[in-house]
């Protein structure tokens, strides 16, 4: 197969900077993949996916007609990026980690940030995410954001800019392991020769920094990760991360509190556990302190959890920074905070609360891309470009009737890779997921989910609306 006839369009190509050009990174990926006998890299694609059926690496599709357990699609083309791209990147995450870490302390604190009105006070205190019970919490070493996922795109010029900011219970760091997996068997020669800095490690760096926050000295912290259970969309996920780094999988009924204390019930009895990686939402973690009907949450655990007898990762009360709303404030955020210039760009974003704001999205949302705030997985969503005219009449009566919840950005010409259709190639466009670890010390695991839309000019690249995944090979300097 060989890429001849690959049309790059107006956008960024991840391969390619001009027509039969590669960049320097990819030229020894794009001379293996054309030096490949005719039909066997599509025999190596057919091999990838019965391997994801083979190892059942799914995930769930919530009211899908042709059943909910789908495998996540991965196309063999890795996605190649940069270690000069790459440094970018890593610098402008950490701040923002640094940076959104100070921003929650605060607002479950002092809230300086809202009596020196860098942030509307109503902001803050509509958001689905803010949560009153949090208040005054002080989390282990001061870390509120163990985990995050924070969504990155490229324009037509090769810009990173973030999309958005992940801070609840961010998932898919298990396909990258996975896709990597796959890619060492699929394309072994070329993978060995690029130099691809590992991503293997996450499962061990995951675990070191929960032990560490262990909320008292413990030769042996306990470590358990908290599941809402098989029907889960991320189930696999769940069960594969604590696999492979050791810990513990329990659903709520295998917990219990006694005297401000988290307890795992064991064969043995029960057993003190000081660290919850939780995969719960927020709402559903504790029916004492949240939704009193959730079936899922541990009576008690915000009881422990604010006398300082077990850690939960990631902090309760993080959502906030997730509001889309609050998205289009980071770049304050980290000037109030660190006295820093952003280094990574938000996406222009127009907030829909602002009378000046609404009315121009509600005059061109045909360029817009209207996001709920605080909706994932595609939904919620209206692609402005793409959208019929019956479409962008309900946004307009869903913008007007709670303008709060709305966000609208122009519509990026977002970069794009090349991908196997039949017995060629396509561009398709992407996204990029790199997962940040906070322990005291901020790490960003060289890599992350490459999302790609598979629908030919899709910009949605969500698995639940038809996206898949390729492996991210972040290279050595």
């Amino acid at each position: 197969m060989k890429f001849t006839g690959y049309d790059l369009g107006p956008f960024h190509d991840e391969m390619f900077a001009a027509p039969g050009v590669a960049r320097d990174g990819t030229r020894l990926l794009v001379e293996k993949i054309e030096s490949l006998p005719e039909g066997e890299l599509s025999r190596r694609q057919q091999k990838a996916e019965k391997a994801l059926y083979d190892l059942g690496i799914t995930f769930t599709v919530y009211g899908h007609e042709q059943g909910t357990e789908k495998i996540f699609p991965f196309d063999v083309v890795p996605r190649v990026v940069s270690a000069k791209d790459w440094d970018k990147v890593e610098i402008g995450l950490k701040q923002r980690i640094f940076a959104l870490n100070l921003f929650l302390d605060d607002i479950y604190h002092d809230q300086k940030i809202l009596r020196d009105g860098v942030i509307p006070r109503e902001i803050i205190e509509t958001a689905e995410g803010f949560l009153p019970a949090c208040m005054g919490i002080n989390p282990p070493r001061g870390i509120w954001c163990h985990v995050t996922g924070t969504d990155l795109v490229r324009d037509e010029k090769g810009v990173f800019y973030v999309l958005e900011d992940n801070l609840r219970c961010p998932s898919g760091v298990s396909y990258v392991l996975a896709n990597r997996r796959l890619m060492k068997r699929t394309l072994p020669e070329v993978f060995a020769a690029s130099r691809v800095r590992p991503v293997d490690d996450y499962p061990a760096r995951l675990l070191d920094m929960l032990l560490r926050m262990a909320p008292h000295p413990v030769a042996q912290p306990c470590v358990a990760l908290l599941t809402p259970g098989i029907y889960n969309s991320a189930y696999f996920e769940h069960s594969f991360l604590a696999l492979q780094t050791g810990i513990e999988l329990v659903q709520n009924h295998d917990l219990i509190v006694e005297n401000d204390f988290v307890y795992m019930r064991t064969t043995k009895g029960l057993k003190k556990v000081d660290v919850i990686y939780r995969r719960l939402n927020d709402d559903f973690l504790d029916p004492l302190a949240f939704r009193p009907e959730s079936l899922l949450g541990v009576p008690g655990i915000m009881s422990a959890y604010r006398a300082g007898n077990v850690c939960l990762a990631n902090a309760p009360g993080t959502g906030v920074a997730d509001d889309k709303v609050v998205y289009a404030f980071v770049p304050e955020i980290i000037r109030y905070y660190l006295g820093e210039t952003p280094f990574l760009p938000n996406v222009p974003t127009y907030l829909c609360w602002r009378d000046a704001d609404r009315a121009f999205v509600l005059d061109n949302l045909e360029t817009m891309v209207v996001k709920a705030a605080n909706e994932s997985g595609g939904y919620g969503m209206l692609v402005g470009p793409g959208s019929t005219r019956a479409e962008r009449e309900e946004f307009t009566r869903r913008i007007q009737d709670r303008p709060r919840n709305y966000i609208a950005q122009p519509a990026l010409m977002l970069s794009r890779a090349p991908v196997i259709v039949g017995d060629h190639f396509e561009g398709r466009h992407v996204d990029l997921r790199p997962y940040i670890l906070h322990g005291g010390d901020v790490q960003v695991i060289p890599g992350g989910l490459t999302r790609v839309a598979l629908k030919k000019g899709s910009l949605v690249v969500n698995s639940s609306q038809g996206g898949g995944s390729k492996d991210t090979w972040v290279l050595k300097h």
